[in-house]
């Protein structure tokens, strides 16, 4: 058995055993017998009541967190996208096969319905439970209250104890640089439906308890006790300003909001922190070890990613095209690698100093070793607002990004068929995937490149411009000689413009102006590189470890020295005091830990960084250089590559006729990667999940939140 065998077996064991304490929590066993032992065992002088929890919520995660980012280091390099066998791939394949389509929840596989059947069942099972205890040993909090009132009670609080749950899983899918999504397949921006999910769910289980409180308080008289911040228990006013903040979250967060109105779900959505801080000091420092890894996790991330927008981004080129779309080109540190379909999180100050927008990243880091490109649809305010300022051709712009964030790997690459559908500008990923097949076909010789049909549709005909982007500026004819590929283009609100062939439409309607904005360099400005540079693996879990075991050290000298002495001597310390030790000792910890290897790293990058001198961008697809014009703006004529035209049949007036195309296709593996509307999504997955072709293997790429 190999070592990555080892330690998948080690992942699997840990995890189990955590879920497996979340399902013995709510019985009377963990109650009645486990927990008297643990406490006389691990109440110690150094951490108290927290000291259960801690080593049962909290350190399983934190070790399987520390100790994937060494296994991330070691096999995400060495694992090739052809590792898999044919039968593995077709036998998890059937897993992985869309099985539920629905407007609310979106494209659902087997393996999300089975967790969320789980789920659903730990939630079901830990209120059973926790009722069944709480009827068994009722407590009546004043002479006057009814029976019925303390079961009403004992429900509502309950209903706030499995919401705990919820919040124990609520920041994984949102930690962007985690080393526990990837170990199974996912990435922050493929899982952040499943944050949306459990939002609304612990958002109805907050409510429901709530609520609950609230009327149990008016029929019992005691309306008083809402503006209570106990020093004995939990705060009853921080869970009021807590419940009003996350509604407050929650409304602008709904869908039809969110697309209409983003800005104010954007900035709403920042009163996460508050919101954490509130939650907190409500629940008190035990339940806070429950749900303390994810918060530690995504702190750290969070605090990374400050740390990374700090620095402004060398800016070479702008591309503007005639059909609202620019391409911005960066500077990158060739030590930086990705794969296809990753995203870059970009800020402009002169637009707004606070929005931060996720795009596809269309280079290929094996391609362009020196570049990253992102390309731009002007659909919103922020975009256009870019786009007014690229086409007053400053001569330098400042920007700040983030990551780059993406998969771990890129196995839908080695299928046998690649069908590819885009819709609008969900065709950029696509062209991440067609740039990194042009560098496989040329300089990976020996790798098996997959048969490529691209399907996009587009709005109007000057959005076919959008196809120039396939290939970077620099490519020749002869990069592109050795892939097989189609591409079947579909212009939906226009008719047929010209009574030639389709070939010399493409050509026609691509001839059109664009312009190339480059600018000049400011020596303040960096290449993009990784937050923690080449081995970011390696310093992520040396990061995660040492805040911890800071965190520990730290919380069992408070403990020892401040709060054990004064709870010895029978003197009562605040409730509330000691959750706020809690959060000031995991913020100092993180801040501490990840600031000295940040600043570490950046030093790294600043030396590597130097040695980029001035990077030729051509002006056209002849490889002209202009470095001699920095800071001007020109003009230049769309002329698509030939192989590109050759390639391309156009449809006016026409929608794909995706099931036609898809059962048409003859390879026994293939590949169906979809990006666009949310309509089209959706058929594509039902097509897939229709089992009338066991050929078709669905992945779907979305940023639509």
């Amino acid at each position: 058995m190999g070592s990555k065998s080892v330690l998948n077996i080690f992942f699997l064991v840990v995890f189990v055993g955590w879920l497996f304490i979340w399902v013995m929590l709510p019985t009377p066993t963990y109650k009645n017998s486990w927990t008297p032992q643990l406490l006389i065992k691990l109440d110690s002088t150094y951490f108290r009541e927290q000291g259960k929890n801690l080593l049962l919520f909290t350190f399983p995660i934190m070790l399987i967190a520390a100790v994937s980012c060494v296994y991330l280091h070691l096999y995400s390099k060495s694992t090739s996208d052809h590792s898999s066998t044919n039968k593995g791939r077709q036998y998890f394949g059937s897993w992985r096969r869309p099985w539920l389509v629905m407007e609310s929840l979106g494209i659902v596989n087997a393996v999300e319905l089975i967790f969320a059947a789980m789920f659903t069942i730990l939630l079901v099972w830990s209120l059973a439970n926790y009722i069944y205890i709480s009827y068994g040993n009722l407590h009546m909090h004043n002479p006057a209250e009814k029976v019925w009132m303390a079961k009403f009670r004992s429900v509502a609080l309950r209903l706030g104890y499995i919401g705990n749950v919820c919040y124990a899983f609520l920041f994984f899918p949102v930690t962007r640089l985690s080393s526990i999504l990837p170990l199974v397949g996912l990435t922050s921006e493929s899982s952040i439906k499943y944050h949306i999910w459990l939002g609304h769910l612990s958002m109805a289980l907050a409510l429901l308890h709530s609520v609950g409180f609230i009327i149990y308080y008016a029929v019992s008289n005691q309306m008083v006790e809402m503006i209570e911040w106990s020093s004995t228990y939990v705060s009853n006013v921080a869970g009021e300003i807590a419940i009003l903040i996350a509604i407050t979250m929650w409304v602008t967060s709904l869908y039809k909001i969110r697309r209409k109105m983003f800005d104010i779900f954007f900035y709403t959505h920042q009163l996460y922190t508050l919101y954490i801080i509130f939650y907190l000091l409500h629940v008190g420092a035990a339940y806070t070890c429950m749900i303390l890894p994810g918060i530690f996790l995504f702190l750290i991330d969070r605090y990374l990613r400050f740390l990374q927008s700090k620095r402004s981004v060398t800016l070479i080129s702008s591309r503007l095209l005639p059909c609202s779309t620019f391409e911005l080109t960066f500077s990158k540190n060739p030590g930086l690698t990705y794969n296809p379909t990753s995203i870059l999180f970009v800020n402009v100050p002169s637009v707004s100093k606070f929005q931060w927008h996720p795009f596809t990243i269309v280079s290929s880091s094996n391609l362009e070793t020196d570049k990253l490109s992102v390309v731009i649809k002007c659909v919103g305010s922020w975009s256009q607002k870019l786009e007014k300022q690229l086409s007053s051709s400053p001569d330098h712009l400042q920007i700040s990004t983030e990551g780059p964030y993406g998969p771990s790997s890129s196995h839908f690459l080695s299928r046998e068929c690649l069908v590819m559908v885009s819709g609008g500008s969900g065709i950029t990923p696509m062209i991440s995937i067609f740039r990194e097949l042009i560098y496989r076909s040329t300089v990976q010789r020996n790798t098996k490149v997959p048969k490529v049909i691209l399907i996009t549709s587009f709005k109007n005909t000057t959005d076919l411009t959008m196809l120039d982007l396939l290939l970077p500026l620099s490519t020749t004819p002869s990069d592109i000689s050795n892939l097989d590929f189609q591409i079947e283009a579909y212009i939906t609100r226009e008719n047929d413009p010209q009574q030639h062939d389709h070939d010399n439409n493409l050509e026609l309607t691509s001839k059109s102006k664009q312009q190339l904005i480059v600018f000049k360099q400011n020596p303040n400005d960096s290449p993009i590189s990784a937050a923690l540079g080449k081995s970011s693996w390696l310093w992520l879990g040396a990061i995660i470890s040492s805040s911890f075991f800071m965190f520990l050290l730290l919380l069992g000298l408070v403990t020892r020295y401040s709060i054990y002495p004064i709870e010895r001597d029978g003197k009562l310390y605040h409730y509330s005091a000691k959750i706020i030790w809690d959060m000031f000792l995991v913020c100092a910890s993180v801040f501490i830990a990840t600031s000295v290897i940040f600043m570490w790293q950046k030093r790294e990058n600043e030396i590597e960084g130097k040695q980029i001198q001035n990077v030729e961008i051509p002006t056209n697809p002849t490889n002209s250089p202009v470095g001699n014009l920095c800071g001007t703006e020109m003009e230049m004529e769309s002329f698509p590559h030939q192989p590109i035209v050759q390639a391309t049949k156009v449809h006016y007036g026409a929608r794909p006729d995706l099931k036609r195309i898809l059962f048409g296709c003859k390879a026994s593996d293939i590949g169906v990667l979809v990006c666009g509307p949310k309509s089209m999504r959706h058929e594509v997955a039902k097509i897939c999940a229709s089992g009338l072709a066991q050929n078709l293997h669905f992945e779907s790429i979305s940023f639509d939140w």
